[in-house]
């Protein structure tokens, strides 16, 4: 890969460090899953910085006590809504709810990984369902307050939580939910992941031309609540941590974690750049075997890929961009 975008900052580079020195007074935020993990983290490096964030999280009662502790260090506001995103009726009424009020930042942060089978509200496989198909109708019903941002000669970014895991597989066009096929929670996880990349790249498509660009992040090994449906013994087997607990050295805090999300935010680098998956303050080279945990896979990035996973996003939640 040639003339691959970088920044001053790595693997290990806090959140906060990457925001510093950019001034997002009178932007507005919103970030989900932002109460717990790299989330609590994205949300306090941009509030930090002057943006209002909205926490939009299932449990507001633990939204509330994060942003309680956000505000004290925080110089643009922090609010809370509320959003489940298995639920398209809970993740429309969230939508509906800010409207059309201009949008800087939307990060697709929140997921769930290696659950065992289940269906959301919708009768989509959870996985998919909530990593991509939720926050994919969140993007389009406010897709209008993401351009009413750029209209006002601010850029407006998308930022989507992929992951390591899309190694794992590309969608699974022909049985996503998983209804004729055995299920694999690591391939269901992986499809997913595959998904946010690609919708990173399907939005872009559509919504650059209107000064709002998408880019897909992979955040790095974290220990958060994400790994709730795991055991320990998995954890040990998959060389996660020791038998002591202790954690392998690939991994980052939460606070390190984040800082490639805050990047993809604000990061100058990236002026009028999306449809990339970055990683580590970077864009990704593509994935090779000397590389094992770095790089991308092509079908995470595949342009017709992109294009059917549009086609059939639109056809599940029943709204177009």
């Amino acid at each position: 890969m040639t003339d691959r975008i970088t920044s001053p900052f790595g693997a290990k580079t806090a959140a906060r460090e990457v925001a510093e020195g950019h001034d997002l007074s009178g932007r507005s935020a919103i970030v989900t899953g932002a109460a717990t993990g790299i989330g609590v983290e994205t949300a306090r490096a941009l509030a930090e910085a002057g943006a209002d964030v909205m926490l939009a999280v299932r449990n507001t009662e633990a939204g509330e006590i994060t942003a309680a502790d956000l505000r004290k260090t925080a110089k643009g506001t922090v609010i809370v809504g509320k959003i489940d995103l298995s639920d398209l009726n809970s993740v429309a009424a969230f939508a509906r709810a800010w409207g059309d009020a201009p949008l800087h930042l939307l990060i697709n942060n929140a997921g769930v990984m290696a659950c065992p089978l289940a269906y959301t509200a919708q009768d989509l496989e959870m996985q998919v369902g909530t990593n991509h198909f939720g926050h994919y109708l969140l993007s389009m019903m406010l897709a209008r307050a993401l351009m009413n941002a750029a209209e006002a000669s601010r850029a407006s970014r998308v930022v989507a939580l992929s992951s390591i895991g899309h190694r794992r597989s590309p969608v699974h066009f022909e049985d996503i939910h998983y209804r004729q096929r055995a299920y694999d929670k690591w391939e269901a996880y992986g499809q997913s992941k595959t998904a946010n990349s690609l919708f990173a790249a399907g939005f872009d498509a559509r919504f650059a031309e209107h000064g709002v660009n998408a880019n897909a992040v992979m955040p790095g090994g974290i220990m958060t609540p994400l790994q709730r449906h795991l055991s320990r013994e998995e954890m040990i087997g998959f060389g996660w941590m020791d038998e002591t607990g202790k954690l392998n050295d690939r991994f980052k805090t939460t606070e390190q974690g984040a800082s490639t999300s805050v990047w993809a935010a604000v990061g100058d680098e990236l002026e009028g750049k999306g449809g990339l998956y970055l990683e580590n303050c970077a864009q990704a080279a593509p994935w090779d075997n000397d590389r094992p945990f770095e790089g991308v896979m092509p079908h995470a990035l595949d342009p017709e890929a992109a294009e059917r996973l549009w086609a059939v996003s639109e056809e599940t939640v029943g709204v177009k961009a």
